[in-house]
């Protein structure tokens, strides 16, 4: 039996399309062409890789919690609406 983990597993999937500019200056440009508004910067490619993966991971949260819809990508489509589970069930 494998498992999965559909957000860890959607996160490297749109990973994989990141875009990187080396800069005038020397630094990094990243920037995810599917996830509108997900940019970072770094003195580094890996600084940059490294924000990014977590300015993708904020921006998916926050589309989630906001209800934006968000790209489906490897078959894996997380805008599904949300149920919400009494309190007292947990």
């Amino acid at each position: 039996m494998t498992v999965q983990f559909i957000l860890t597993d959607y996160v490297s999937q749109l990973l994989a399309y990141a875009v990187y500019d080396k800069l005038d200056d020397g630094t990094y440009a990243g920037r995810i062409p599917q996830c509108r508004g997900v940019v970072a910067f770094g003195a580094t490619l890996r600084e940059c890789e490294d924000e990014i993966h977590s300015t993708l991971e904020d921006w998916i949260l926050v589309g989630i919690k906001l209800g934006h819809p968000l790209p489906v990508i490897a078959e894996i489509n997380l805008n599904k609406d949300l149920v919400y589970e009494p309190v007292e069930a947990l």
